[in-house]
């Protein structure tokens, strides 16, 4: 077999012009810098290769001139289909300036479509990106008016309307591993991820044109263990060693063996998160955190969710994932994104996307930077600077649940949080919830329609959707509702009842959030006057989230009851709870069980009129038995 080792100037010598690469990375992760390094020389010296094309799926840069931007050069680039430009500001600008054709595409649908193209097939078919800008009615994900040719086709299946997104002919691909034998085998052992390294390795292959790999290290043909490779070497045709320098694990680390994930690393590996803006809405966001589910986290303010439920002792009763294929464990922020330490395991990228889009996940928690009165999202474009959609369209569209986060201004805001309460220093000049966003990458409505619970999540104020757009539902203590929040916002949201943001959220410690999201205060919400016989349930501020609850819940109050020789009347405090609305039966139906079991006489109370009103819907023939205070509920009972 021929010795596949070569240079990284001889690499750079097998791309000709009008080549359509395709590159592996995540962020920092994997993303074969000696390569795109040798590529710039080659153009900057010789003014080839020119004239490439480009499709990537995550973002790969530092924000400056490493990844990516290596080709942001003009001539070098004729045109690039990608997932998240944010990182790559050397490359958006020549899109954006119209100097290259460009195209921004769900992450996702660029990953699977890897591996559609290496199956030959003619594209992929998907619902990702329907009523956004991707969505070929409105734009097509195009970024300039050079960008003409249809990425993305609107078809009805079976009178369904879905997206096509057409295969496309990979001619180059530049990846990343760790080990290659002289054979080109290639593992993955010091990565943090394993990306899409092997979809776009046969696609290319099976394209007819040229897959080159970095690497740290060689080892003798037919050594490495079979189980190890992840891009055999029948798909490889040139392996080029790497200098340390343009091959660190993340851009932030040059090396951690705890995201090589053979290793497992001490409790406080990643340290707690100061007490700010950042943290408080990291904070009320973890109060949405579905026990025993699945969540995704994003890039940027998300990225504190995972400190705060380390903090709070909450991942071994959850699992947290990212988009490149991290299960469980705590997932890394900043330019180690993407990166995670203690993981139950670690999937192709494109595969992660798959479980999304099939509604695996229970919960996604995605950055907030502009927002209307619609709900509309947008994270992807701001006049001329082009962040890109990244995974956020697949991952929103399609989690059972959806918490934006973000403060509620930009651009300069400084929020004091102090003894429990939130001050605005300084507003940020920069607006974010608007009369209309500039692009949408979320859409509210269609979210509204289809019924998928959304929260907008800032420092100061909480906001829901509903099927008549954005309504506010939580303030912060300290806040001023006219002058801290309606004063900056385009239009002026619904507002029905505000409750206060929880005061633990704003104090220097622990909030003991485990109590709350495991209900292990929950025996003790139970009272029963064995001298009246008056059974006490205290729901205040309880959310019930899953059928096992509703079923707790049930258990706990026959328990206290069935020893009895006779009913007992009941109180019950819904002050503050909340159930989500397809359990709603499901608790009328334990209700309605203890009732006839157990119950003689039973009232309601609650200081909001909206849950005074649910709870007339849930419990239709105890409509008088709702009351607004406790004495109010105890009054009815000694009638």
């Amino acid at each position: 077999m021929v010795n596949k080792i070569v240079s990284a100037a001889d690499a750079a010598a097998l791309i000709k012009d009008g080549d359509t690469l395709t590159t592996s990375g995540f962020v920092g992760i994997g993303v074969p810098d000696e390569l795109l390094a040798a590529i710039e020389a080659r153009f900057l010296e010789t003014g080839h290769p020119k004239g490439l094309n480009l499709v990537f799926a995550a973002g790969q840069g530092d924000g400056k001139t490493r990844g990516l931007n290596r080709l942001g050069h003009e001539g070098l680039l004729k045109g690039v289909v990608g997932g998240h430009w944010g990182l790559i500001p050397k490359v958006a600008a020549l899109a954006v300036e119209g100097k290259i054709e460009g195209w921004n595409l769900p992450q996702g649908c660029i990953s699977q479509l890897y591996r559609d193209i290496a199956a030959g097939k003619p594209g992929m078919l998907s619902r990702v990106g329907l009523e956004t800008f991707v969505d070929p009615r409105n734009g097509g994900g195009a970024i300039n008016a050079l960008s003409t040719e249809p990425k993305v086709e609107l078809m009805q299946i079976g009178g369904e309307e879905v997206l096509f997104y057409p295969a496309q002919r990979l001619t180059v691909a530049l990846l990343r591993g760790t080990t290659a034998d002289e054979a080109g085998n290639i593992t993955m052992e010091r990565e943090a991820l394993t990306i899409d390294n092997l979809a776009q390795a046969m696609a290319v292959k099976n394209c007819g044109g040229v897959v080159i790999v970095q690497v740290e290290r060689v080892a003798r043909m037919r050594t490495l263990p079979a189980r190890d490779v992840h891009i055999p070497g029948i798909l490889v045709d040139a392996v080029v060693v790497s200098k340390p320098e343009n091959h660190l694990q993340t851009y932030a680390t040059a090396f951690n063996q705890g995201f090589t994930n053979r290793i497992r690393t001490p409790e406080g590996e990643i340290p707690p998160m100061k007490l700010d803006a950042r943290k408080v809405i990291a904070r009320r966001c973890a109060f949405e955190l579905p026990v025993n589910g699945v969540v995704n986290l994003g890039i940027g303010m998300p990225e504190g969710v995972a400190a705060v439920a380390a903090e709070e002792g909450l991942l071994e009763h959850m699992t947290l994932t990212a988009e490149p294929g991290v299960i469980g464990g705590q997932p890394a922020s900043g330019l180690d994104f993407g990166a995670a330490v203690n993981t139950d395991a670690v999937i192709p990228q494109n595969s992660q996307f798959d479980f999304y889009d099939g509604g695996g996940l229970d919960m996604t928690c995605l950055g907030l930077a502009q927002a209307d009165a619609s709900g509309n999202v947008n994270v992807s474009r701001f006049g001329s600077r082009l962040a890109g959609a990244g995974g956020f369209i697949t991952i929103s569209q399609n989690a059972r649940a959806v918490v934006f986060a973000g403060t509620f201004t930009a651009k300069g805001l400084e929020v004091v949080i102090d003894d429990g309460t939130v001050a605005i220093r300084q507003e940020g000049h920069q607006r974010k919830f608007l009369d209309q966003v500039e692009q949408v990458t979320f859409s509210g409505a269609r979210a509204a329609r289809l019924g998928q619970p959304v929260l907008y999540v800032t420092e100061r104020c909480v906001f829901e959707l509903t099927p008549e757009g954005l309504k506010l539902t939580e303030i912060a203590p300290g806040i001023d509702l006219d002058r801290d929040i309606l004063a900056w916002m385009a239009v002026r949201p619904l507002i029905d009842e505000l409750a206060e943001m929880d005061a633990r959220i704003f104090r220097n410690r622990e909030m003991d959030l485990r109590t709350d999201l495991l209900h292990l205060d929950l025996p003790d919400r139970i009272a029963l006057d064995t001298t009246t016989t008056q059974l006490f349930l205290n729901f205040e501020k309880m959310r019930v989230r899953t059928q096992g609850e509703v079923d707790q819940v049930g258990l706990l109050v026959a328990e206290r009851c069935a020893p009895l020789d006779r009913r007992v009347d009941v109180i019950v405090n819904y002050d503050g709870f909340r159930i989500d609305e397809a359990l709603e039966p499901a608790w009328a139906r334990m209700v309605a069980d203890l009732t006839e079991r157990f119950y003689r006489k039973v009232s309601r109370y609650s200081g909001s009129a909206f849950m005074r009103m649910k709870l007339g819907m849930v419990f239709p023939h105890a409509r008088t038995h709702i009351f607004e205070t406790k004495d109010q509920a105890r009054g009815y009972l000694e009638l």
